[in-house]
């Protein structure tokens, strides 16, 4: 995510700082430079334009110039500006005052908009929703199935009976008041292009179902192409918001930087894979740490929090404090790990290992784990929980089920007694504790 574009802007900076007092000079070159690497990256030429006036107003001033951190400040005010182009504050999902919440899922084929709606059903009931799904396209029937697939894996209702989009979306109301659903989930037809069906349709709907929330799915991949695709579903239906998908792709950025400011329409979430839980909120001013390889250790401690629950992190915590953590706990931490998503997206995240995360070669940690499962689900339960019996011998053993090397043994194993070292170190084990999200 932003990866091109973090590099580019961290090149810029790092010359930058290593200039002491600046000049006027010095920063006209430097935002020439930064405006070249935001068309690059596919920002709307407008917004790229007034972003650069905003930042080069504030960084000429006489306080910044003269200042012994005169770097730092410009690199201050282009994260301000950037969160400002980004949409400023957080956006949260309006609720209706009476239940049901509608939420309309506009966009078009191919932008990922049926897995967003189960993935936003999934948000909405682990934030304490009762969702219902509508598949609310009768013209492509691989799109219901498609839903209904997802609705069984994450167990929540899906209606589709009906055989026009208003038939079904009026179906489903009245089901959603004989379940009690809080939140009504409306996955609409989508179209290869902007046609005016789609839109005479669209307005039809918001017409008679009053939505909460119109959001709109689109693909980050597509830059620009997003933008004027917002701006013609907003003038047709009135979006309240908007979800960009596959922020994890080779997207360059350019539609997240551009579309809010262009449209008026804040991003509300970004979809970073293609697992049902691989959505999150959109917080510009997270984005813009990010963009500026700073990291973003709100977000990794949300996922923390979501990946584990309460009674585990408690359980561990307790172990940690009587110095029992043993292969077991290690390998189920992995797990933990693992459901937080690829180890190269968890490190950009935590300042300063960006950078790092960029070197590891695709699906490295995938690898990694599924070798140190191999090695732990060799051993015997007796030797999980005393890894000390381990000699040569059961090392060797354990090598030859797993399909390793005894030195792949002995490296986990000497992992696993850095572990124990760390938390004899810190002693009560509150830090460590605080390190898996414990309070």
């Amino acid at each position: 995510m932003f990866e091109s574009l973090s590099d580019k802007l961290g090149g810029v900076f790092k010359r930058l700082s290593g200039k002491g007092k600046l000049t006027e000079e010095d920063v006209d070159e430097a935002l020439r430079e930064v405006r070249l690497a935001l068309l690059e990256a596919d920002v709307n030429f407008k917004v790229v334009k007034d972003f650069i006036g905003r930042v080069r107003e504030r960084a000429i001033g006489t306080d910044v110039l003269e200042s012994l951190t005169a770097a730092h400040q410009v690199i201050k005010i282009v994260r301000d500006e950037l969160v400002i182009t980004l949409g400023s504050g957080y956006q949260k999902i309006e609720c209706a005052a009476q239940p049901p919440t509608v939420i309309l899922i506009v966009g078009l084929q191919g932008s990922g908009k049926t897995t967003t709606s189960a993935k936003l059903a999934l948000h909405l009931r682990r934030g304490g929703q009762r969702p219902l799904m509508v598949a609310a396209d009768p013209y492509r029937p691989a799109a219901r199935e498609q839903l209904v697939v997802l609705g069984k894996q994450l167990d929540i209702p899906v209606y589709s009976e009906g055989t026009t989009t208003l038939s079904i979306c009026n179906n489903a109301m009245k089901r959603a008041g004989e379940i009690a659903a809080s939140t009504v989930i409306i996955d609409t037809a989508g179209r290869l292009n902007i046609d005016e069906e789609l839109m005479a349709e669209l307005r039809e709907l918001v017409k008679k179902l009053h939505p909460t929330e119109v959001l709109l799915v689109a693909d980050a991949m597509t830059g620009q192409e997003a933008v004027s695709i917002a701006e013609e579903f907003n003038a047709a239906s009135g979006l309240t918001g908007v979800i960009l998908s596959k922020m994890d792709g080779d997207a360059r950025g350019g539609a997240a930087l551009s579309i809010t400011s262009v449209t008026g329409v804040p991003i509300k979430f970004i979809g970073t894979g293609e697992k049902t839980d691989a959505l999150e909120p959109f917080y510009p001013d997270r984005v813009a740490t990010r963009i500026l390889g700073m990291g973003d250790v709100l977000s990794f401690i949300d996922k923390v929090e979501t990946a584990s629950d309460e009674q585990k992190r408690q359980e561990l915590e307790r172990k940690i404090r009587r110095g029992t953590f043993d292969l077991e706990d290690f390998l189920e931490q992995l797990h933990e790990i693992r459901k937080m998503g690829p180890l190269s997206q968890l490190m950009e995240l935590v300042p300063g290992m960006s950078a790092l995360a960029k070197k590891l070669p695709q699906g490295a940690d995938e690898k990694q784990m599924k070798k140190v499962e191999a090695i732990i689900f060799s051993m015997t339960p007796e030797e999980r929980r005393n890894p000390e019996i381990i000699d040569g011998s059961r090392r060797r053993r354990i090598a030859r089920g797993s399909g390793t090397t005894p030195q792949d043994v002995n490296q986990l194993l000497n992992q696993h007694k850095q572990v124990q070292k760390l938390m004899k170190r810190l002693g009560s084990g509150k830090k460590l504790a605080a390190m898996f999200g414990l309070r």
